[in-house]
Order: C-alpha cells, then structure tokens, then sequence
C-alpha cells in the first residue's frame, strides 16, 4: 500500500483519498545577447581552449551547481488551496511584525 504524506503540514492521506501534485521546474532564464560583428570575428575555439584549462586548473570537487532544478511535493486539500491562493508565500512573508525595541 502506498503512504502519502502532505509535504506542506504533514497530513497522512488515507488511500483513494483525494491528493494533489505540484512539479516546479527552476532553470536559468536565456538572454539572448545581440549578435555583432566582433562576435563573427572573434575566434571562438580559443576561448574554448581557454576555458578547458581554467577547468583543468581548477578543483575537480568544485563541482558546477545544475542549472536546472526539478521539485515534487504532495499536497492534501487544504494546502493545495492555500498553495493556489499564495505560490510565493508572499502573503506569509508579510505578517511578521517587528518590534521597534
């Protein structure tokens, strides 16, 4: 039998029971730069070839963060509707009031 919790407040939902999926994908937003005419004439296999070296010079366990990041959570009912009316948690960042001590 497959156990589900709610990722969110923890809720053990029963089987058959209704639950929710939320997939978020972060990656790296592509800028295209404009092209010009230096970027034609620039000889692009040496800077390649310079690259490889600075990595080779490197540490090999400094290894490079994915760019790419896929997330999973299960939500019961409740926080499903509390994730569609929030996504950000901007709401939850808001109320916290500070004293002016």
């Amino acid at each position: 039998m497959l156990r589900v919790t709610c990722d969110s407040c923890g809720k053990e939902m029963r089987q058959g029971e209704d639950h929710y999926v939320v997939k978020i994908e972060v990656f790296a937003a592509h800028n295209p730069a404009e092209l010009t005419e230096a970027d034609l004439d620039e000889d692009h296999l040496e800077a390649v070839g310079e690259l490889l070296r600075q990595r080779e010079d490197t540490d090999a366990s400094d290894e490079l963060e994915p760019t790419t990041r896929q997330l999973r959570y299960d939500l019961c009912p409740g926080c499903r509707a509390r994730y569609l009316r929030d996504p950000l948690s901007k709401e939850a960042a808001q109320k916290f009031h500070f004293s002016e001590n």
